[in-house]
């Protein structure tokens, strides 16, 4: 039953004031008072603040707990942490945050009974606010409310089982079709409390697999397709699925997941026994009902749904009792897989990655859409904020949400730092980790009438790469077997300085870090405020200065017709010349065909061959066709940081022979410098 809001509030011992919420407990001065000197008093100090030096931690392994757990312990986390870093967890299989444990100097007492830590730390925190299990984005408006509370965002039952007293319950408070109001609301009476250093972004719930999932193959492509020549209306039979008591599960994948051109679909029809049950297209209202899991997919511009690489999407539908006959006919092209099982393959948790340092940072949680009237929502959280504001997270809807949602806070001044799977970072923050300030040296190279090429790796303004994935890339023995470009985020010299010093101290010769896009935060430099962008590439300046970089991979906005992107012109160029030490930029650029010199700095585009070495190098051939061998030619190679390992980049080394010489980004625009002036 819905409370009215006045009714609601004195049933939650809460009273109605000019400001939304009022708590009736007196200590709540103090303690908004101790959380605002532990952030404030560093925010002048670093973009992305720390909360001490970790000198003794306790350790605990939360992978098999449930979401709920894991957000109660992470919330947990910032609060105790807020005031000095003590509690360090593992948040998924295979030891991913442990490998760094030993990075933090501290002294580390292993738990094997996570929970047992909420009684530890209980007299830290002042309660729990609970969250609506029913209201996802509750979870978010819990965690805005934990680091302005000095509260655990927790379940009424894990409240009673830990002893933790009620603060505030949102259940009821707020309905899951309006998040709008769930935001606003957040907005207007939250959000002045809250600390304005910092805007995170991170989605309330996740979807999680559920383990020993039987999948029959329905169909498979085989061969390489990307240009939707096998696009086509496929009728699968999902009769023998008939026998489940909880529908019918239809999954969507990439069958060649190393390319991206995975499974498209553009429209569906559900028969039982000849009717139709269920007709729809992807991104409409119609979809919404059958889509059981899309948070992996995306919505392309034919209004189709699209799943690459490890991504997928799974359609549920449910047949009349006593149907004989289910098919399913599907508008289906490219490289796609399609699998089915009877058993409910996710279940729905909430996502407690990152909220350790929005709550220690008391800052505001939000989740929206960047497109309609959340994005106008988004647009006017953005002009609350000063210039160069991080907004610390992600954004929905994948690729989508990312171009529309970088643009938006580009727009307004704003960098964006994805971070929504970075971990413990409240302990990384803090870590006294020596941060080498000192440009690599360049190798001596001649310059001589051949095909220089110089490979990068995407994907590192990502913090959460540079601790996960990065991680395991570097681990390969094969990497530096070839010169290759390693795209990192500067800002790490502030949230991670003890990964970018490992990363710094073990590269080899052949390893060269360069900032990823598009220097301290991923932005498109185009779309900022002509008034703004020198405090970006000021920003930018400043920390490529901190950490010896001076090459960064730069994205900007894409074209208005969508197809490709818009080139650096003399005015953004300008700003990074005037306010940065770089030497060159590489700009996304897919074709391989953008080079200029816009304010005298080199600018080229990259290319993105497809596919892995052999058929790289095929393209790389293919560019050169027209290339007569007169002057030296320059390529910017991209690399596919989740496709891609060193040992890829090293068959591709053996596979290239004359005229291509592949050398690292700083000789690479040496050279380019000299043959162009």
């Amino acid at each position: 039953m819905m409370l009215s809001r006045r009714n609601f509030l004195r049933a939650n011992g809460l009273v109605l004031t000019a400001g939304g919420f009022g708590l009736t407990l007196p200590s709540l001065a103090a303690a908004e008072s101790a959380a605002r000197s532990a952030t404030e008093s560093t925010a002048d100090a670093a973009l992305l603040p720390s909360f001490g030096r970790p000198t003794r931690l306790d350790a605990a392994d939360v992978s098999t707990l449930t979401g709920d757990d894991q957000l109660l312990l992470t919330t947990l986390q910032g609060v105790v942490n807020r005031r000095r870093p003590r509690l360090y967890f593992n948040y998924d299989s295979g030891d991913w945050d442990f490998r760094w444990l030993s990075s933090t100097g501290a002294a580390v007492t292993r738990h094997d009974h996570p929970l047992d830590l909420v009684g530890r730390y209980r007299d830290e925190v002042r309660g729990a606010v609970l969250h609506d299990p029913d209201v996802p984005d509750s979870v978010n408006v819990a965690t805005t409310l934990a680091g302005l509370e000095n509260a655990v965002a927790a379940t009424e039952a894990q409240a009673k089982e830990h002893g933790l007293k009620i603060i505030t319950d949102l259940r009821g408070r707020f309905h899951a079709d309006d998040p709008l109001a769930t935001h606003r609301w957040q907005l207007d009476t939250l959000f002045p409390r809250c600390s304005h250093a910092l805007l995170a972004g991170l989605p309330p719930t996740r979807t999680v697999r559920v383990d020993n999932v039987q999948w029959r193959e329905v169909a498979r492509e085989t061969e390489r397709i990307r240009d939707s020549s096998n696009r086509a209306v496929r009728t699968f039979d999902l009769s023998p699925e008939l026998t489940g008591q909880d529908g019918v599960y239809l999954r969507f994948q990439d069958s060649l997941g190393d390319d991206g051109w995975g499974a498209s679909v553009g429209s569906v029809t559900v028969k039982a026994d000849g009717t139709p049950i269920a007709t729809f297209t992807p991104g409409t209202d119609a979809e919404a009902p059958y889509l059981f899991d899309g948070i992996n997919s995306a919505i392309g511009g034919d209004s189709n749904r699209f799943a690459d690489g490890g991504g997928y999407f799974i359609y549920r539908f449910t047949a009349p009792a006593g149907t004989k006959q289910l098919l399913v006919e599907v508008d289906l092209w490219n490289q796609y897989l399609v699998t089915a099982t009877t058993t409910a393959p996710t279940r729905v948790e909430p996502f407690p990655y990152f909220r350790d340092y929005a709550v220690a940072m008391r800052a505001m949680v939000i989740w929206l859409p960047p497109s309609g009237e959340t994005g106008r929502l988004l647009d006017e959280i953005f002009t609350k904020v000063k210039p160069t504001t991080p907004y610390a997270g992600w954004f929905s809807n994948d690729v989508a949400g990312e171009w529309g949602g970088v643009d938006r806070a580009s727009q307004h001044g704003i960098e964006v730092v994805p971070a929504d799977y970075y971990m413990n970072a409240t302990v990384h923050a803090g870590v006294a980790a020596k941060v080498s300030d000192k440009v690599r040296p360049r190798p001596k190279a001649d310059l001589r009438k051949r095909v220089y090429l110089t490979l990068t790796f995407g994907e590192g303004d990502n913090i959460q790469y540079c601790q996960r994935r990065m991680r395991d890339l570097w681990d390969d023995p094969k990497r530096g077997d070839v010169p290759v470009n390693w795209t990192v985020s500067p800002l790490l010299a502030d949230i991670g300085p003890a990964l970018l010093a490992y990363y710094q101290r073990t590269a080899t010769a052949n390893d060269l870090l360069i900032a990823g896009p598009s220097g301290a935060g991923y932005t498109y430099p185009g779309s900022w405020p002509t008034a703004a962008l020198d405090a970006y590439t000021e920003l930018t300046g400043r920390f490529l200065r901190r950490t010896g970089m001076d090459l960064v991979y730069a994205y900007n906005q894409r074209k208005p017709e969508g197809d490709g992107w818009v080139p650096f012109d003399e005015r953004i160029v300008r700003s990074y010349r005037e306010n940065t030490p770089l030497r060159g930029i590489i700009q996304s650029w897919e074709t391989g065909d953008l080079l200029a010199r816009p304010a005298g700095l080199p600018v080229i585009g990259n290319l993105s061959p497809q596919g892995k070495a052999q058929e790289y190098r095929d393209t790389l051939l293919k560019h050169i066709e027209g290339w007569d061998g007169a002057e030296p030619l320059f390529i910017a190679g991209a690399i596919n940081a989740w496709n891609w390992t060193p040992s890829d980049v090293a068959e591709l080394g053996g596979l290239l022979a004359d005229p291509f010489e592949v050398v690292r980004g700083d000789t690479f625009f040496e050279l380019l410098n000299r043959a162009t002036g």
